[in-house]
């Protein structure tokens, strides 16, 4: 009797299994899956193209930082940021945020601290509130 009750049991389990695996089901389930697929490939490549946008704009900052010892003319350093921003597919650079994060970025990789920062970051930021919090966001991360 007891090996009858087994024997049935499994064949239950074994019909749930049969009908959970059915085609419909993996069906839909594949083309959903398909589908945040594509939507995590489209984001990414925007996303990777912001990434190397705010890369470039952090190399820049940081060999501009490095080789005005100390002078400074913010028309040459904001050419060279529009020019990277055209590169980049970016029409409007003065209002990407990924613009002052990597600004600040550099600043930080520059090893630029104190009244120094403060002064950078405010004129980078042409005293903006908003753009200097982004500035001091990029300092901070992580990257």
């Amino acid at each position: 009797m007891f090996a009858s009750n087994r024997f049935n049991l499994l064949i239950a389990g074994s019909a749930c299994v049969l009908i959970l695996n059915g085609c419909s089901f993996s069906d839909s389930s594949g083309s959903i899956s398909d589908s945040i697929g594509s939507i995590s490939d489209s984001s990414s490549s925007f996303s990777g193209g912001s990434t190397k946008y705010e890369s470039d704009v952090e190399d820049y900052t940081y060999a501009y930082l490095k080789s005005t010892s100390g002078t400074t003319d913010y028309a040459d350093f904001q050419n060279g940021l529009s020019d990277i921003a055209k590169k980049r597919g970016i029409s409007d650079w003065e209002s990407d945020d990924h613009t002052y994060k990597g600004i600040g970025k550099a600043l930080k990789k520059a090893r630029i601290e104190g009244v120094g920062y403060d002064t950078y970051k405010k004129n980078f930021a042409n005293s903006d509130t908003t753009k200097m919090e982004q500035i001091q966001q990029g300092y901070d991360s992580k990257d």
